[in-house]
């Protein structure tokens, strides 16, 4: 089993800074991964447990928002706590458009910090949990034959199974049998059910009256 226990990572070239920081998350029950440079921390990449990045803005080899690209195109789900010591508004305005959970500066108020990382893990666990459904949905997906896969195509944009027949040139007991099998494959209860995970995966479906 992976482990469970929240890790905050810190990415920051004081040495100080990263010391006090660790201290204050350990004393509140999470693991600390603390890195001085962006690409010793880039190179860790994916963290697989709930998590946030309290991530210095000012760093020697890449800025604070050229990791938040990095990450936002490799879809990570960690959010980001950005602290500086010499912030300006235009930069804190980029960082939170990016999608940054918070934007602090130092010296640090530590139950500031804090309530932005409870909050940051919070929705971390949230990302992962929908990302874990999302896989599972299209592991489900993936089971499916190509003809069951049709007829959930044809099934989802509103055909009753004698046109999906029509359309598959197969005979409406056909078409019933499997949809039933694509019912059950994709674990879904209801037509309704299916059609929601035809809209989470991208299929077409059809308009709603």
């Amino acid at each position: 089993m992976p482990p469970t226990t929240p890790t905050v990572v810190v990415v920051d070239d004081d040495v100080s800074v990263r010391e006090s920081l660790e201290l204050l998350i350990q004393s509140e029950g999470w693991q600390p991964a603390l890195f001085e440079s962006a690409q010793e921390f880039l190179a860790q990449l994916p963290t697989v447990v709930p998590s946030c990045l309290i991530l210095d803005v000012n760093l020697p080899d890449l800025s604070g928002l050229d990791i938040q690209q990095r990450i936002s195109d490799a879809k990570s789900s960690t959010p980001i706590i950005f602290i500086t010591g010499y912030g300006d508004i235009p930069t804190s305005v980029r960082a939170m458009k990016a999608g940054a959970a918070e934007f602090l500066t130092k010296p640090l108020d530590d139950e500031i910090l804090i309530v932005a990382i409870r909050d940051a893990v919070l929705r971390s666990q949230a990302n992962l949990k929908r990302e874990g459904a999302q896989r599972q949905l299209q592991e489900r997906f993936a089971s499916l034959t190509k003809r069951e896969r049709e007829v959930m195509d044809l099934v989802v944009k509103g055909l009753m199974n004698k046109q999906v027949g029509f359309e598959l040139d197969i005979s409406e007991i056909t078409v019933k049998a499997h949809r039933g099998r694509v019912m059950e494959k994709m674990q879904a209860t209801t037509f309704v059910d299916l059609m929601n995970m035809a809209g989470m995966l991208g299929i077409s479906t059809a308009r709603k009256s």
